[in-house]
């Protein structure tokens, strides 16, 4: 079964996320402080061309018999013309009597000689830019203020900034595509890393734990750490398990088979009807609990090396004719002959382990039910398909009970005075799907069961 994890959100997508917003903001920011510097520049232009145009009128002011006069110079308004057409406007004053121009350029009261005055005011709705100056002209009845003030309406300067906005904008948009596509590569080949990780660990066999030793980076360190540790404890864990089912399996069945053969002597010493009944029983559940134990325990193997099998090539046939030779002598207690049919080699990859436990109890039960001098069949095929077949010449199984009876602990309901488990069928039909088979259990047209399986 595969396990779910609990997924909250994407690493990459977060990442990616992150770092496009900060782009969107740095590119915000970069509009304002650009735009804000390329407004400065402009102005600083319009201001100097108007600080021009005021000191060249300026420059002509003169006392010619006791009054302030100026040679006003055509070419001080001309280097104001702008290709939006903007307006100028002028003001000469004495003191604060307008001499000449218009009256609402009033000069501000705290000027000073040989300084340049600039401010922004607002005429018939449009912005002005202001550049005022004074000079002091001395007569004979003494020291005369005079200022000179002009104003250009600034429809060209605005049009320039609105032709910088968009190219910083266009620049603005061009940073942060750059940036988003940046960002996005830059998460992408951070969360590489861990796919890198991720596909050397998948790609790892069922046993292999060795740690892993590839590089990673700094942040990732302690992660694979803890993986490491993990893995190592694991499988420390899973040779542990191994051995104690093993060794389980050596001190269970030892001393039960210890048990049963002295029961089985004293049996034939004792006369007594009584005490021969009491030491049959006995005998009969010594097979029970060690039927049981050692099936336990073949499960308890299957379900240990299921996920993690230990391949190799098998020969099928070979592995039958050992298993029928140490299970001949039970069969001939009981006047059994066990046939071999076999199409071949039956060669596959497979665990010989589970195999072996699979085949055995299969057999196994084939001779428990087998009527007394009857045959059990194990037939091995290759074609079409790689099979193993083992027919027994008793009852066969009930066709309602086929499809339970692979279940843990299921046992038919007409066993009769049969010992068992309920687990050989598992067993054999775990092992099956370990090795991406399958069980059939049919009944043979005389009647006797037939469990095939198929590889």
């Amino acid at each position: 079964m595969k396990a779910e994890v609990n997924v909250s959100g994407s690493l990459r997508r977060r990442l990616a996320l992150i770092m496009t917003g900060g782009a969107a903001v740095l590119a915000v920011i970069l509009f304002f402080v650009v735009r804000g510097l390329a407004a400065q520049v402009a102005q600083q232009g319009q201001d100097n061309i108007l600080n021009a145009s005021m000191a060249s009128v300026l420059d002509t002011a003169v006392i010619r018999e006791g009054r302030v006069t100026l040679d006003f110079p055509y070419s001080s308004l001309s280097m104001l013309n702008t290709v939006a057409d903007d307006r100028v406007f002028y003001a000469i004053h004495e003191g604060r009597t307008l001499l000449s121009g218009y009256d609402w350029l009033v000069p501000p009261s705290d000027l000073s000689a040989g300084a340049a005055h600039f401010e922004t005011t607002v005429f018939n709705a449009e912005q002005v830019r202001v550049a005022t100056g004074l000079r002091i002209l001395t007569g004979t009845d003494g020291p005369r203020n005079v200022s000179v003030s002009v104003a250009q309406t600034q429809d060209a300067l605005s049009n320039t900034l609105n032709t910088i906005s968009r190219n910083i904008a266009l620049l603005g948009l061009g940073f942060f595509v750059l940036s988003s596509a940046l960002a996005i590569w830059a998460a992408s080949t951070t969360s590489g890393q861990m796919r890198r990780l991720t596909l050397s660990v998948t790609r790892r066999g069922p046993q292999d734990l060795r740690p892993v030793t590839q590089p990673v980076p700094s942040e990732m360190a302690p992660l694979v750490g803890s993986l490491n540790r993990f893995m190592s404890r694991l499988d420390h864990t899973l040779t542990q398990s191994e051995d104690f089912i093993a060794e389980a399996a050596h001190r269970i069945r030892t001393p039960l088979a210890t048990v049963r053969s002295h029961a089985e002597a004293t049996l034939q010493r004792v006369e007594h009807t009584e005490n021969r009944k009491s030491l049959q029983a006995m005998v009969r559940a010594i097979d029970e609990s060690s039927r049981a134990a050692g099936q336990l325990l073949d499960h308890a193997m299957v379900t240990f090396r299921a996920e993690s099998l230990e391949l190799s090539r098998i020969a099928l046939a070979d592995l039958l004719r050992d298993l029928v030779q140490s299970m001949s002598p039970v069969a001939e207690m009981k006047d059994i002959s066990i046939v071999m049919e076999l199409d071949g080699p039956a060669a596959l990859q497979g665990d010989a382990i589970l195999l072996q436990n699979a085949l055995r109890n299969l057999i196994d039960n084939a001779l428990k039910y087998a009527p007394v001098e009857t045959t059990v069949t194990v037939r091995v095929s290759e074609t079409p398909r790689l099979s193993v077949s083992i027919m027994d010449e008793g009852t066969g199984f009930a066709a309602d009970e086929m499809q339970t009876l692979t279940g843990r602990f299921v046992r038919g309901k007409d066993m009769g005075n049969k010992v068992g488990s309920g687990l050989g069928l598992t067993i054999a039909h775990e092992v099956a799907i370990a090795h991406g088979g399958e069980m059939i259990l049919t009944n043979t047209a005389e009647g006797g069961a037939c469990v095939t399986l198929y590889f």
